[in-house]
């Protein structure tokens, strides 16, 4: 939905920030979606939703990989921070995950600190 006191990587000191959403089984990556870019902050507002299909018997061993980026159109897009959902997670990702698995079709929020 949106991020607040991100990272500058910019040298204007802001950042170009967009989300990056990874569903994976276990190690593989199976499905990828992203925001639209919000150019020129540290603050950025998506109110955007995704909806990824797993199957039940996959739940287990699936898991949604957080990245925010920053945007660059000269050179490679940098990582801001990321956050891993899902069943082996840390406390606060897993209650997360548990969430969205009780709650299908349903959005749930919940706001998460970034890691480099």
């Amino acid at each position: 939905m949106k991020a607040k006191d991100l990272k500058a990587k910019d040298i204007t000191g802001s950042s170009d920030p967009y989300v990056k959403i990874w569903l994976s089984y276990g190690t593989t990556r199976v499905e990828k979606k992203k925001t639209n870019i919000k150019m020129r902050t540290l603050n950025p507002i998506y109110n955007e939703s995704f909806i990824f299909d797993i199957p039940w018997e996959k739940i287990r061993e699936a898991n949604l990989e957080v990245s925010c980026m920053d945007f660059d159109k000269v050179g490679r897009n940098e990582l801001i921070g990321r956050v891993v959902l899902g069943c082996r997670s840390g406390p606060m990702e897993t209650r997360h995950w548990n969430d969205m698995v009780a709650k299908p079709r349903q959005q749930v929020a919940q706001w998460h600190l970034l890691k480099d």
